[in-house]
């Protein structure tokens, strides 16, 4: 990788930049230096100030102070036009694209082919768009509909879509947050590749792995203040994280051994279908036990996001029993399975399911818990009592910036995800579900999450854990059961768990297989 970094030329320079949001500042005086063919990693906390200073460089914001040089060149970005112009793509965290439009209409959108007289030119757009997909290795379907692709694809669309438009320098924003592991893969060979054109990336991430394995360098900012930019060579994951959030961080879960006690949810040959009407959940048999963590390891796909919907009533289930304390709850209401049964859940996708964006944090911290004292009396609500608890939440879950009336929206995606964590553990479930909890969290916000699902299963409670981080599975879990289309395929102490093993079991081979084996 880096025989392809041209050191005499300087494609990003940003100079004491700072960026303030009323009395609030988000960038102090950063400063960053990106040579052409390089891949550079901002790396730092959720709310570090990361995306802020890419969105000035983007020219979403601009900067209160400070200067951006492009090849040399000073310049003021007054908005995205100007960016792209100057050879700059942005591919955000949360994809940008019109979901009923094709790949092909949402790469040439505002810059479509036209024929004379100004007519739209779709036989020529389709060209261009596989002619630049065969030239970076992007491979889509210039005709597939965006809300029929993967997570992975939508990204690959996105990334073309800058290409299209001439970027030489392409920004990441937490590029890898919502891949599957074998999706994380491609991107890195696609990293690769670009470079190899010459191109420049700048990747905002926290994931320290991955940085180690694609970044030449990386700049570490914490709290808004730049703190050093180092060679990814010459550091370790260690160095990384300590520098991120300034102490050192344990990437093991300390944890007493389980004491697992009566059951407390039993799954019965569930069938759940998807929404094309086909069993994702299909003939499933779970028991999870009250004092332990029950981690489900599966590739993204298998029925992960249809048995939570199911478990949380949000989809009805086909065929199958779910029983909590013996007592069958199978299609029961949202709010009788939170209120009356304690059953909460932390949703895989915070935005769609976790959120009303909207609403403050504080309003988002009451969702489940309005109606109950102290927050409401005889339906009026108690807003004294609201924003006290919002101000605790904030303090011991690390929520930045520390304002309960700042609107959700405006949070990056890793402060959202606290918020989530903060409402669902604070509501004292006797079940939680915690599916893909750490998703955006950068290392140290990870730890306190871990340290917060042993905390509830020390107290007596029972964790069901779902992630598509293998790591994060074994580190955390007591036992871990492992879903292929649908169905638990093995059932393993955690203890004694081996990533091969789990691998090969995540990838449809059986148990009893594995032992004649």
């Amino acid at each position: 990788m880096a025989s392809t970094i041209d050191f005499a030329h300087k494609a990003v320079e940003m100079i004491d930049v700072v960026k303030k949001f009323g009395a609030f500042v988000a960038n102090d005086r950063i400063s960053l230096t990106v040579h052409k063919g390089e891949v550079h990693a901002l790396l730092g906390e959720n709310g570090a100030g990361k995306t802020t200073l890419m969105n000035c460089l983007y020219g979403l914001y601009r900067p209160t102070e400070g200067q951006i040089r492009i090849n040399g060149r000073r310049v003021a970005i007054a908005d995205p036009n100007v960016a792209i112009g100057q050879g700059i793509g942005m591919v955000h965290q949360h994809f940008m694209l019109v979901p009923r439009f094709t790949v092909t209409q949402n790469i040439v959108l505002g810059r479509e082919p036209t024929r004379i007289g100004g007519l739209l030119d779709p036989a020529t757009a389709v060209k261009k768009v596989v002619a630049i997909s065969k030239q970076y290795g992007l491979h889509v379907d210039p005709h597939a509909r965006i809300e029929d692709l993967s997570v992975g694809s939508q990204q690959r669309v996105e990334i073309l879509k800058a290409l299209y438009r001439g970027a030489e320098i392409l920004i990441l924003d937490e590029p890898t947050a919502v891949l599957t592991p074998r999706e994380i893969k491609e991107l890195i060979t696609i990293i690769r590749n670009l470079t190899a054109e010459g191109k420049t990336i700048i990747i905002i991430t926290h994931k320290l792995r991955e940085i180690k394995q694609v970044a030449d360098y990386c700049t570490i900012i914490h709290r808004g203040k730049f703190i050093d930019t180092v060679k990814v060579a010459e550091v370790t994951e260690q160095d990384l994280a300590s520098k991120m959030v300034g102490r050192e961080v344990a990437f093991a879960v300390p944890k007493k051994p389980c004491h697992r006690k009566e059951q407390i949810l039993s799954l019965q040959n569930l069938v759940v279908k998807d929404n094309r009407g086909i069993a994702a959940v299909n003939g499933l048999d779970l028991e999870l036990h009250k004092g332990e963590i029950l981690g489900i390891a599966g590739v993204d796909g298998n029925g992960q996001s249809e048995l939570v919907e199911a478990l949380m009533g949000l989809r009805q289930a086909a065929a199958g029993r779910i029983f909590f304390r013996g007592r069958e709850i199978t299609n029961a209401a949202p709010q009788t399975i939170i209120n009356q049964h304690g059953i909460c859940a932390i949703p895989e996708d915070r935005q769609k399911r976790g959120l009303v964006l909207e609403f403050d944090v504080a309003e988002n911290l009451i969702l489940e818990t309005y109606p109950k004292a102290p927050f409401s009396h005889r339906g009026v609500l108690n807003h004294d009592a609201i924003y006290h608890f919002a101000d605790q939440c904030i303090r011991d879950y690390d929520v930045r910036p520390q304002n309960p009336r700042l609107a959700a929206k405006a949070l990056s995606g890793g402060n959202q995800q606290k918020v989530i964590i903060a409402r669902e553990v604070s509501n004292d479930p006797d079940i939680l579900v915690a599916s893909q909890p750490t998703r955006g969290l950068d290392v140290g916000a990870i730890e306190y999450v871990h340290q917060a699902l042993v905390q509830q299963r020390d107290r007596g409670k029972a964790v069901l854990l779902i992630s598509f981080e293998l790591d994060e599975i074994i580190n955390v879990s007591d036992r871990i059961a492992v879903i292929f289309k649908g169905r638990i395929v093995g059932t393993l102490d955690a203890a004694e768990a081996d990533e091969n093993r789990i691998g090969l079991l995540m990838a449809g081979a059986r148990e009893e297989t594995l032992d004649e084996a």
